[in-house]
């Protein structure tokens, strides 16, 4: 099976420091403490984790939709990832899932007992299983 790699420098302190990542792929950014925690616009960690989760999540769901006999023609995952001060550190204390899905022939409910199984199931979301809420909110397109 496949191992992806990625990299991830931090130079300077906490708070006036700067960190840059990339993938083997080419994925690639930069971050820091204002963009974590201040507000101010660039890439996080939590938002590399929501992309992982949101992709894996997609992927996954199709697969669900494809074992219970239909045929996804397009699943779109929104995912927001929280963190937010807990003690004297912080922690990811949510992953909010938003998907919506093109299948002919799937109801609601069905789909609802599907985007379950795979929040339990999807790599990544096993990976993360440490977030004390992860919700799913799956609708029809």
């Amino acid at each position: 099976m496949p191992t992806s790699t990625a990299n991830a420098t931090w130079d300077g302190g906490l708070r006036d420091g700067k960190g840059s990542y990339q993938g083997q792929s080419g994925l690639s950014g930069t971050y820091s403490f204002a963009t974590r925690f201040g507000g101010e616009r660039g890439s996080t960690p939590e938002e590399l984790l929501a992309a992982a989760e949101a992709a894996c999540f997609s992927m996954a769901l199709s697969k669900g939709l494809q074992d219970a006999g239909l045929s996804p023609q397009r699943v779109a995952t929104n995912a927001q990832c929280t963190i937010e001060k807990v003690g004297e550190g912080f922690k990811i204390t949510t992953m909010k899932l938003d998907v919506t899905v093109t299948a002919p022939g799937l109801d609601a409910a069905k789909l609802q007992e599907i985007a379950e199984a795979t929040k339990k199931g999807c790599p990544v979301s096993v990976a993360l299983a440490g977030i004390d809420n992860i919700s799913v909110e799956a609708k029809l397109a």
